[in-house]
Order: C-alpha cells, then sequence, then structure tokens
C-alpha cells in the first residue's frame, strides 16, 4: 500500500518549512527545517486519521501525485 505524499517547501513569510498531505484536508505543519516540519506532519496525519476514525469520518485513499511523477510513467 502506497502511503500519502508530503510537500515540503520553504515559506518566506512563516521563515521556515510548511509540510503538508493534499490528500488530507487542512493536515499541515511547520518546522525550522525540512526535518523537522516533515516530523511534525507525521504526528498530525496520525492524529488526522485518529479523529477521523473516531467521528466516524471518510478516510481518502492516497491518490495525489505531483505531476513530476505522473510523466515518469
Amino acid at each position: 500500500m502506497s502511503d500519502y505524499h508530503i510537500n515540503i517547501f520553504y515559506s518566506d513569510e512563516d521563515a521556515g518549512y510548511i509540510a503538508d498531505i493534499p490528500d488530507l484536508d487542512s493536515c499541515s505543519a511547520f518546522g525550522n527545517t525540512p526535518e523537522q516540519a516533515l516530523a511534525e506532519v507525521e504526528q498530525a496525519k496520525q492524529a488526522w486519521l485518529d479523529a477521523a476514525r473516531q467521528s466516524g469520518k471518510l478516510i481518502p485513499p492516497p491518490r495525489y501525485r505531483p505531476i513530476i511523477y505522473q510523466l515518469a510513467r
């Protein structure tokens, strides 16, 4: 099974790194380094999935893939 794609980018406005998971609505995190942002978004992902399970919310399958992956096929 594939996992959710994670985007990590530097934000001048926030003066740090943002990590987000496009398949999970509003699932993102901040870090001072890319590694810290990744660790934080992994925790946010687990919290998002736990909350969705507890509330009976539909958990979307991993689908998002950047265009670069689509072109490589």
